[in-house]
């Protein structure tokens, strides 16, 4: 029976289907089974489930099998590449061998000739074993096998001088290809940034996931075409390739899956070439509510309560990386309506956010945080938000933007809520002005969630839990053991901590006397402040982190 017949009296598809996946075969010369999965009719899956049982083949799960290296060093890359298959075991003179294509019959006489074994094909996805391919033989390594075959340049791509080689070498078919594996390998993986980093001998790739880098696998001879790569990123970004002495910032735009990313470069000199850092913003991954962020019901309600105010200033706390910007776009996302006039100025507009009126802050032509506030206040609003306050001309615009009957929400680089009014009074604004203006400061850090795949209840060693952490003797903790699905780190996904303070009287009064932190959160814990550490412990009780997280990330 063909596979059509099958998957029809199975009930997988009706005779219409398979007509609809006939006029494609035709029409853009595919196979039946190829046409199928391209229409969305079966899943990949289903049908390796039928060829199983109609070929008797295996079905293979390659994410719960280990792979000694001695096995997967049996087929050189080259052939893993090209006829995508992988070995997985072998015995008594047969070598199992995964692939994802059961009709190709040709690869497996290829690889009985080469080894000089018998050849056990079973079936696995594409995708898993596209991630074998790359944790095991490197990222890319076909696309740079064939660059190399073509490699006219003397086999040393990176101490390639000319720019107008560069230009022409950045500009081939195999380095296009290679810069798009390297950033949809990290949209893939869910990384926020790219690094991308030259060596004397080597370039290393890693992508920050989760806010902790890894080392991406990627084969020894991608340090030939470093500079065709990094060559190929400037013109993406819009940026001069023949300038290699001073930093240089752009920005891509890219479709991937139907799913719009924004990229920051920012390119730098370095001894042995240029190092890039790529930002990546999901624009489909931006819009979370309070709640999805990690903020538990009294803190939403509170903070919830305060960006419903009509005038005053909202400060998100905390260093780079901990989320103030996801949080600020939430929060105006919360309020943001008909009847409402919001306006923001950003360096750099990361979102774009319907309903808010978004101003890019422009320093080459003098459009500074402190120029944009003062104009966008003519413009009527009831709501600004702005960046980041930087300097004392910022915090002097939005203290006054407040005193106007204005809500100002903004960011500061602080360690925890209480420290943010002393910030602005450092800064040179007035205790008074900071007083009858700041209504609220909230500190935040991110901290990694343990993956809902491997998570595992685990009994800890209560000596080496933290003094501060209390926990009653009949609670279970959870840990992830590591698996494919989180890169066997135990963790995907973040959530935040939150320390929201808000301000009343007695607060007011501390700050106008310039007391010192501790005072300000002694006063503050009085009236119910929860810290960022009490905050994690309440998220490491309920199953969502672990203490060795809350640690490292509330850590002075």
């Amino acid at each position: 029976m063909s596979i059509s017949e099958i998957l029809l009296e199975k009930g997988l598809l009706s005779q219409s289907q398979i007509e609809e996946a006939i006029a494609l075969q035709r029409a853009e010369g595919l196979r039946l089974d190829h046409a199928l999965v391209q229409l969305g009719l079966v899943s990949e899956r289903q049908l390796l489930e039928v060829m199983s049982e109609q070929l008797h083949l295996p079905l293979v799960n390659l994410e719960e099998i280990t792979i000694p290296q001695e096995i997967l060093r049996i087929l050189p890359p080259k052939i893993v590449y090209r006829k995508r298959v992988i070995p997985i075991s072998q015995t008594n003179g047969t070598l199992s061998v995964a692939t994802s294509d059961a009709f190709d019959p040709y690869a497996f006489d290829d690889i009985r000739l080469m080894t000089g074994l018998n050849i056990q094909p079973v079936l696995a996805p594409r995708d898993d074993i596209d991630k074998i391919i790359k944790s095991h033989y490197g990222l890319g390594g076909d696309t740079l096998d064939e660059m190399v075959a073509g490699d006219d340049h003397g086999g040393n791509g990176s101490a390639l001088e000319s720019g107008e080689d560069l230009l022409e070498m950045a500009q081939e078919a195999s380095v296009i290809r290679l810069v798009n594996e390297i950033i949809i390998e990290a949209v893939n993986e869910r990384a926020s940034d790219i690094h991308i980093e030259p060596y004397e001998h080597e370039m290393s790739i890693r992508y920050r996931i989760d806010g902790v880098l890894h080392e991406a696998s990627v084969p020894q001879q991608m340090n030939r075409f470093q500079a065709a790569i990094i060559s190929r990123v400037k013109i993406l970004a819009n940026l001069n390739i023949a300038e290699r002495r001073v930093p240089q910032d752009g920005r891509i735009k890219f479709n991937i899956g139907g799913r719009q990313i924004d990229v920051r470069v920012s390119v730098i000199p370095m001894l042995y070439g240029e190092g890039v850092v790529m930002r990546l913003l999901d624009k489909s991954n931006v819009l979370f509510t309070l709640q999805e962020l990690g903020m538990d019901e009294d803190t939403f309600g509170v903070f919830r309560g305060l960006i419903d105010r009509p005038h005053g200033i909202i400060l998100v706390t905390g260093p780079t990386g901990s989320g103030k910007t996801t949080t600020l776009y939430a929060a105006l996302n919360a309020i943001v309506g008909p009847e409402i006039k919001v306006l923001t100025v950003e360096d750099p507009v990361e979102y774009n956010l319907r309903g808010v009126n978004q101003i890019p802050v422009e320093q080459k032509v003098g459009m500074t945080f402190e120029r944009g506030l003062r104009a966008i206040l003519r413009h009527d609003p009831d709501v600004v938000m702005i960046g980041e306050i930087r300097d004392l001309e910022t915090a002097r615009a939005a203290t006054q933007a407040a005193l106007t009957g204005h809500l100002v929400l903004s960011t500061l680089h602080t360690n925890d809520s209480a420290s943010a009014p002393m910030r602005l009074i450092d800064m040179g604004v007035e205790p008074y002005l900071v007083s009858s203006t700041l209504i609220g400061s909230m500190a935040q850090r991110l901290v990694r969630k343990i993956c809902s795949k491997c998570k595992e209840p685990f009994v800890p060693d209560r000596a080496k839990l933290p003094k501060d952490f209390e926990l009653d003797p009949s609670a279970t903790l959870y840990r992830g053991a590591g698996c494919p699905h989180c890169r066997n780190t135990g963790y995907r996904g973040r959530a935040g901590l939150y320390e929201l303070m808000v301000m009343n009287d007695e607060i007011a009064h501390k700050v106008m006397e310039r007391a010192p932190s501790p005072e300000i959160v002694a006063t503050a814990r009085k009236h119910g402040l929860r810290l960022l550490r009490e905050d994690g412990w309440v998220k490491v009780r309920a199953g969502m982190t672990t203490p060795d997280e809350v640690t490292l990330c509330t850590a002075h």
